[in-house]
């Protein structure tokens, strides 16, 4: 799917062609080959660029290549309420043309787009980018706080539980954590890039593009987006490191659970087990002791429940109820 925006006018809007406006976003969710080859056509980028994150297992990196830069980072994917994930999202920059290419539809492509921040305008590309940057790691802090929540949800369940279904929970929520801290971590490897781009740009170095030139106004954003970033990733740690030692503690709750269970079960066999023995006595075909008695049977039952009782009570006085 192939959308493009431009800001006409100081106004965020939605075009149909690269044609009808200047310095153009073009963005493409879960293109195919012909809308890949046909905006490499339209916009002469490089098509290694718009191919590469298209790789699941594309790493987060900045490249610039004849007058073309492409900056990869990884956005955070919630596919259901416990499953949490991430993509590569390639960003294309051109002397004309901003491009992002994603394989799936995101929140931080539809957040960027609905809530359209202050003073976003497609043609300062820099900022754009801190931009979609900064709305990426406000997205990894959205997801980090979901996770905990639902952290929590699974952790008083667990003290009820016997069962393994809350662990699995928390084994799905421990792996999406792994994902976002690894993913974070690489973000900042980019943003440390940047960083260095912005403070040396005036400098000859080779990594410098003039395509991805910041000025001083950009600086406080650059700061805000690697102040977020490093928040997520402090974040996605200490609820990793939490998560991890819960699941060890929660593992043996259930445990312990079950044997309390077995413990409540085996202690009321046992009790019951008195009148069966006594019955099972008078129940032999031989003489016994008070056999023709009219109160035999209530004798019995009084015996039993005494019995019974006893039994009860001295399993309880050694908490095995």
């Amino acid at each position: 799917m192939i959308r493009i925006f431009s800001t006409i006018n100081d106004i965020f809007t939605e075009v149909g062609t690269p044609a009808e406006a200047k310095n153009p976003w073009v963005n493409l969710v879960s293109p195919t080959q012909f809308e890949i080859e046909q905006t490499a056509a339209l916009t002469s980028a490089n098509l290694d660029f718009l191919k590469a994150a298209l790789d699941e297992e594309e790493q987060p990196r900045l490249d610039f290549e004849d007058g073309q830069g492409l900056i990869i980072i990884n956005v955070p994917i919630k596919r259901d309420t416990i499953r949490f994930d991430t993509i590569p999202l390639g960003i294309v920059i051109t002397d004309s043309f901003l491009i992002t290419v994603c394989l799936e539809q995101n929140e931080v492509l539809d957040a960027l787009i609905t809530s359209r921040p202050k003073a976003l305008h497609t043609g300062k590309r820099s900022r754009f980018v801190l931009q979609l940057l900064y709305t990426t790691a406000t997205q990894y802090l959205k997801y980090l706080r979901q996770i905990e929540r639902k952290k929590d949800a699974s952790e008083a369940a667990l003290l009820k539980s016997m069962k393994n279904r809350e662990l699995v929970d928390l084994l799905a929520l421990s792996k999406g954590l792994v994902y976002f801290t690894t993913s974070l971590r690489s973000n900042q490897a980019v943003l440390g890039r940047l960083l260095r781009l912005h403070f040396h740009k005036q400098t000859d170095q080779a990594e410098f593009s003039p395509i991805l030139c910041m000025y001083p106004e950009d600086e406080d954003l650059l700061e805000d987006v690697i102040t977020e970033n490093k928040q997520a990733i402090e974040m996605g740690d200490v609820y990793s490191s939490t998560l991890s030692g819960m699941m060890d503690a929660f593992a043996s709750v259930i445990s312990n659970n079950l044997n309390m269970v077995m413990k409540f079960l085996t202690s009321v066999t046992i009790v019951l087990a008195i009148p069966s023995i006594v019955s099972g006595f008078y129940g032999m075909n031989v003489r016994l002791p008070g056999q023709g008695s009219p109160v035999a049977f209530g004798g019995i039952l009084l015996v039993s429940l005494v019995l019974g009782i006893g039994a009860a009570w001295a399993l309880a006085k050694r908490r095995m109820f």
